[in-house]
């Protein structure tokens, strides 16, 4: 028989990072549907371009945090279930059913996983501030969100392992989420291989 909490864990965190803040600032602060703007996507990123650093910012805090609370809020009921949250979180931000599932790239719920496993086990240094400083020393550098949200995501894999102490639940459904931030980058591989991807000027 399938656990019920198995079940709320994962429609909990589905509908929760589905939620399209992306959508919601565009539309009630600076009346633009970013659908229709830049690359089209629901993220951080693209609501940067757009609509500026301030939103851009926003945008990012909020999907953060959409994983983030999915993981700490299952976690208090079903433990063994938190991590699962926390992937399906990112799930429902890619892929939102409250906008036509056309979301975001699962960049910033990546992040927002990461933050949760680390107030968990209590290493929020080395899980969370360490991956989101690499991820900004290689967008500093390059200019390319893409690519420096797929080095980042990668790398954190290991760190994921060493700083939960080897726990291969919320490692192994962290290279989950990696495996979709790739899928979701495909077209912007192809341009970075082409050299035609375009680059972060807000930040």
């Amino acid at each position: 028989m399938i656990d019920p909490k198995l079940i709320l864990a994962i429609v909990f965190g589905y509908l929760f990072g589905s939620i399209p803040f992306a959508l919601i600032i565009g539309k009630v602060f600076y009346k633009t549907d970013i659908r229709t703007k830049g690359s089209g996507n629901l993220g951080g990123t693209n609501a940067g371009r757009v609509l500026g650093k301030t939103a851009g910012i926003s945008v990012t805090v909020f999907d953060v945090l959409k994983a983030t609370i999915a993981i700490l809020i299952v976690y208090q009921f079903a433990p063994q279930y938190a991590a699962l949250a926390g992937v399906f979180s990112a799930i429902g931000h890619s892929y939102p059913i409250f906008a036509q599932f056309k979301g975001g790239k699962a960049v910033s719920t990546a992040a927002g996983y990461l933050l949760g496993a680390a107030i968990i086990v209590n290493q929020v240094i080395l899980l969370f501030i360490v991956p989101a400083t690499l991820f900004f020393i290689i967008l500093k550098l390059t200019k390319y969100a893409s690519l420096a949200s797929m080095v980042a995501a990668t790398i954190s894999i290991f760190i994921a392992y060493f700083a939960t102490g080897g726990d291969w639940i919320f490692t192994l459904n962290f290279i989950l989420i990696d495996v979709l931030i790739f899928y979701r980058h495909r077209a912007n591989i192809k341009r970075l291989l082409n050299g035609t991807e375009t680059k972060v000027t807000w930040i």
